[in-house]
């Protein structure tokens, strides 16, 4: 069977684990700056940029893991590779996350019935000295960020986060100026709600892999339509579509074909191979050449409309 796989350049490579060190760093060193910060100031809003600052840290971390993994040779106990570490990571981090959101938005509603006095100027600095790391951080990782998906979602979540330190900046500012200190818990519940959204994106997309589920930006329909369309092919059956890791696309399916030479069927199963490997990125393909149907054929268009007709 015929295979494609690229690999980056080693320099290039070490180029970008450097990038994420620092990027890294940078999120740990903030961390701890803000939770110092919220506890002597009485910011829960600053608490919360700490602990998004903080799954900042492990998104990068989760990356550079992913990085190293990703060129492991599998073995006889892992046949894939590690190339799932990053996905249990990922669910593990969001979890975490989860639960933090949740008692967070607790804090938030006791200090919203009884106010408490904050000082607003710490606030304001230390906010501001984490939207320097996040903006310096989004630039390390802005390049590589374009041809990598693994780290374009390192990238996305520092640039959320400097939006958030932006909103904790104006936050310091109305408490310093006028004192208003109902903004504190309210934009705690703000930033707890989006860590609450982008932590469920996260768990969602993580179960749906490990769960075997095909990739959302391919149609089973198209890869079925796209194989009978070629000479020899009566029809697909068996169709099967997962993810191992990132853009690590499996499929595997039985191909009923005219009656022919088995050299015939050969450069066939290459002309598919290749149609799937250009046409929608699927660079692990495994089939089973049938000259009659097999029991229980349940062509692929009956399964879709099934699984269409439960999900409205």
């Amino acid at each position: 069977m015929h295979h494609s796989h690229s690999h980056d350049h080693p320099d290039i490579e070490q180029g970008i684990r450097v990038r994420l060190f620092l990027t890294m760093s940078l999120n740990f060193i903030i961390t701890i700056a803000e939770i110092i910060g919220g506890l002597l100031s009485g910011s829960l809003a600053l608490i919360s940029d700490a602990l998004h600052n903080f799954s900042d840290g492990i998104a990068v971390i989760i990356s550079f893991i992913a990085l190293n993994l990703r060129s492991r040779r599998h073995s006889s106990r892992h046949t894939f590779g590690l190339k799932r570490a990053e996905i249990l990571a990922a669910v593990i981090n969001s979890v975490v996350l989860l639960g933090l959101s949740l008692y967070l938005f607790y804090e938030s509603v006791l200090r919203l019935i009884q106010p408490v006095e904050i000082q607003g100027k710490l606030m304001l600095i230390v906010a501001s000295i984490g939207l320097v790391a996040n903006v310096l951080g989004t630039w390390l990782l802005k390049r590589d960020s374009h041809h990598s998906i693994n780290i374009k979602s390192a990238y996305l979540h520092l640039l959320a986060d400097a939006v958030s330190s932006v909103a904790v900046i104006i936050g310091g500012a109305a408490i310093y100026f006028w004192e208003i200190y109902w903004i504190d818990p309210s934009l705690t519940i703000l930033i707890g709600v989006y860590i609450l959204r982008e932590s469920y994106h996260i768990l969602s997309d993580a179960i749906h892999i490990l769960m075997e589920g095909a990739p959302e930006d391919i149609s089973l329909v198209s890869i079925q339509e796209a194989i009978e369309s070629l000479p020899g092919i009566q029809n697909v059956h068996h169709l099967h579509l997962w993810t191992v890791g990132e853009r690590d696309i499996h499929l595997q399916a039985h191909v009923n074909v005219d009656d022919m030479l088995v050299s015939q069927s050969d450069s066939l199963r290459v002309k598919i191979e290749q149609l799937l490997s250009t046409r929608f990125g699927i660079r692990h393909v495994t089939l089973q050449i049938e000259c009659k149907p097999c029991d229980d054929v349940g062509l692929i268009h009956n399964s879709i409309d099934h699984d269409e007709s439960d999900h409205p």
